[in-house]
């Protein structure tokens, strides 16, 4: 064997580890399909809600499998004990290898066949403790043509060939029977198990196996592995290239649950959405599909002491057993390393999880997903309704969630194959194509409206029904049809429907017109209703017109939102409203005069903000105006008394200038001094607290100050007597740039006396600013 044998031992080493990894995750992924718990809930929501399925895990074998690595496979492989799975379903667990001699066997039987009920689950975690390494003297070959007929004996014999039976095939995709005497001589081993390799695919197809591989290791054999996929069976859980059984790998463990989770979404035609990733403590975001009608979310917690809170898109933590604002929901693996909520009926929109851990358990990422299986539905309409032969009809398919709403997201149907087809009386089956690719009769592309055209034949008579049918891996089929009938000449009755649906919140209504021209002789009752929507959300009135003879004018309708109630969780920031507004002429046995689409964008109800923003505005506008008006006024103000730049002087009985000084900005705008050597050498002096103060006066001069004096006006050409031989007078002031002081006057002038007024008493003491 020598140096190629050891390196494809380490090879399969490797694989094998990858393999006890997938396995843990095959094992949560299994709980994943389970119903709703067995809290008490109405018997619809406790309804399975995907079918039953027969599978098999197949994991490669070997020796250098690690004991650490074994207790994580024992491990993983309990993990299925906390799934919730339908009782009809079934699993298979087994291990496999080579047969080097003849004591030896290829296979080692780990879980048979096991029925996972209540009592199955809790057997489920003493078999996988049957697993064990394989010795070097055990045979550590990988033989693939043992593996496949293993599982295909586990799948078909005894079960119901209508369940799915699937095989996930975990191997480093290479096979190696050299060392395997059952295949011959040595020298021919590798032919004929390639020989038997064959022999067994083609068993598995014809008993309905479908394979899975999934390759490990540094370099596996992708052709083996694609090479086995398409050797099984082919037809899938529907039938769309997405759900036919195809080989994947893996380049290291951390592609292990994301690949490991398209492969069960591909097999089980369910949808696979990943969301972020990060280490804890995080608040993690996976986006839940508005067609979803259940769906689990899958944390990949990395360290099992990391705990998980759930919280729905309008912010509510939800309970992970039980019912809570009309979904049911059901947690499995909490206590392991990946634990998953099963969500009946889930709230569409972005879900968080948050991710917590204790001090050293916060070094690994934390990833979050989810799978979920949907329904979608379809409303399909003609235009006209009632064609005549030789007219050509445009047929539309708009896709709908189970309640009416439109479809925002393309990713939530992609994948969707739309078949229509046009029947009727006199003519042979006509298929239509219906595209949503804004081309031909599309007006736009990628808004879930699928449309086609039709020319109906010259030989139709009678009844005309087109139909169209919506098929998507994860999403139940959906089929609609709508029927017609071929248009005489001329109709006795026409009308013309025109709406403009704006925006709106629940609870309001919509304003339309709808025009009738009568050309008959008697009078037609025209019926007018909503549909393709779940009943309540929009109504129309009148329910009934009756048109008179010759009559040709509008009448006018109105549509209803149903109040906010009706919408529940579901609102959210806002959605859309898909109905048809149909208009049936019941006097002409219910002929359809108009199917015609419609689609109302529906918000919460604002609040004060959302709805008087304006008025907000403006307010806040007109304050900021009148504040500053105010600040502006009251420098104004304050500069109108401020004492900077009088000009002090101080004038002897005769009338002479004996000093000047020029005043400061002061304190409170009054500017505070002294009369210094008042006998000898007079000047004035800035003194805090001083007997005299001064302070522009707006009306021009100054006031005066004395302490316990009150105040005295002082004009711009006059005095104010400050002792028995000086008076206080203002020189001629000098406007100078700001920051320098005034030029005072010039000594020696004489001035004029002015009265004095009547003081007013001060009431805070000496410093006091005056109003």
């Amino acid at each position: 064997m020598g140096t190629v044998s050891r390196r494809r031992r380490e090879r399969r080493g490797w694989a094998r580890r990858g393999a006890v990894r997938v396995l843990g995750g095959a094992a949560v992924l299994i709980s994943l399909l389970a119903p709703a718990g067995q809290a008490p809930v109405p018997v619809a929501a406790s309804a399975p809600a995907f079918k039953a399925v027969n599978y098999a895990v197949a994991v490669d074998e070997s020796a250098s499998l690690a004991p650490e690595d074994m207790r994580a496979e024992k491990a993983a492989a309990a993990r299925i004990a906390v799934g919730d799975v339908s009782s009809s379903s079934h699993v298979t667990v087994f291990g496999f290898a080579a047969a080097e001699s003849a004591d030896q066997r290829a296979v080692d039987p780990v879980c048979p066949r096991t029925t996972l009920d209540a009592a199955g689950r809790e057997s489920i975690g003493g078999c996988v403790g049957k697993l064990r390494s394989r010795r070097k003297n055990e045979g550590t070959g990988t033989d693939f043509p043992s593996a496949i007929r293993q599982g295909v004996h586990e799948l078909s014999t005894g079960t119901d060939p209508s369940t799915p039976r699937v095989l996930f095939l975990l191997t480093d995709g290479e096979m190696d029977v050299t060392g395997s005497p059952q295949y011959g001589d040595p020298a021919h081993r590798k032919d004929e198990g390639q020989r038997q390799l064959d022999l067994e695919l083609k068993d598995a197809a014809a008993h309905g196996v479908q394979i899975w591989p999934l390759g490990f290791g540094p370099a596996p054999d992708k052709a083996q592995l694609d090479h086995m996929a398409a050797g099984g069976y082919q037809k899938g859980c529907v039938e769309l290239p997405s759900a036919r059984p195809q080989a994947d790998k893996v380049s290291g463990a951390k592609d292990v649950g994301p690949v490991l989770e398209k492969i069960f979404a591909a097999a089980h035609c369910l949808r696979y959405d990943q969301g972020t990733s990060q280490r804890p403590p995080a608040t993690l975001e996976v986006g839940i599909s508005p067609l979803a009608t259940v769906g689990s979310i899958v944390v990949d917690k990395s360290d099992p002491a990391v705990s998980i809170t759930y919280f729905d898109p309008s912010g509510h933590q939800v309970p992970t057993s039980g019912t809570s604002h009309k979904s049911h929901f059901e947690l499995a693996g909490a206590d392991d390393a990946v634990e998953a909520l099963k969500i009946t009926d889930p709230v569409p929109g972005v879900w968080k999880v948050k991710a917590e851990a204790p001090e050293g358990h916060r070094s690994l990422p934390v990833g979050v997903s989810v799978l979920w299986q949907g329904e979608l539905r379809g409303s399909l309409t003609m235009d006209p309704p009632s064609p005549q032969a030789g007219q050509r009809a445009t047929v539309t398919m708009r896709l709908q969630t189970r309640e009416g709403y439109e479809i925002k997201d393309p990713a939530d149907y992609a994948g969707l194959r739309v078949r229509s087809q046009l029947t009727g009386d006199g003519f042979a089956p006509q298929t239509l194509r219906l595209t949503d690719d804004g081309k031909g009769p599309d007006p736009t592309a990628s808004d879930g409206s699928f449309t086609g055209s039709v020319t109906i034949p010259q030989s139709a008579n009678g009844t005309l029904k087109v139909s169209g049918t919506l098929t998507a891996s994860g999403l139940s089929a959906d089929t609609r049809s709508e029927s017609g009938q071929v248009a005489p000449g001329v109709l006795p009755v026409t009308t013309a429907l025109t709406l403009h649906p704006t925006p709106t919140h629940p609870g309001t209504t919509l304003a339309g017109t709808l025009a009738v021209h009568n050309a008959g002789n008697s009078p037609h009752t025209l019926r007018l209703s909503v549909a393709d929507l779940q009943p309540g959300l929009l109504s129309i009135s009148p329910a009934e017109i009756t048109v008179k003879p010759g009559e040709s004018g509008t009448r006018n309708v109105t549509l209803a939102v149903a109040p906010a109630a009706a919408f529940g969780d579901r609102l959210g920031d806002g959605l859309r409203l898909g109905g048809t507004v149909t208009v049936v002429d019941t006097t002409d046995h219910d002929r359809p005069l108009v199917r015609s689409p419609l689609t109302v964008q529906v918000t919460p109800e604002p609040g004060v903000w959302e709805e008087y923003w304006w008025a907000f505005v403006t307010a806040a506008a007109v304050l900021a105006v009148v504040v500053a008006a105010t600040v502006g006024w009251l420098r104004q103000r304050r500069s109108r008394r401020d004492p900077f730049g009088l000009v002090l002087q101080l004038v002897s009985e005769e009338g002479d200038v004996l000093a000047t000084h020029p005043a400061g900005h002061g304190h409170k705008q009054w500017y505070e001094f002294a009369v210094v050597e008042p006998h000898r050498s007079p000047r004035i002096e800035r003194r805090s607290n001083g007997p005299y103060a001064v302070q522009r006066s707006p009306e021009g001069g100054a006031w005066v100050r004395k302490r316990g004096g009150g105040r005295t006006r002082l004009p711009a050409r006059g005095s104010v007597p400050l002792t028995d031989a000086l008076s206080l007078s203002l020189g001629e002031e000098t406007r100078t740039p700001k920051g320098r002081r005034p030029r005072p006057s010039r000594p020696g002038s004489r001035t004029a006396t002015a009265p004095t007024e009547p003081t007013a008493p001060e009431s805070g003491g000496a410093y006091e600013s005056y109003r």
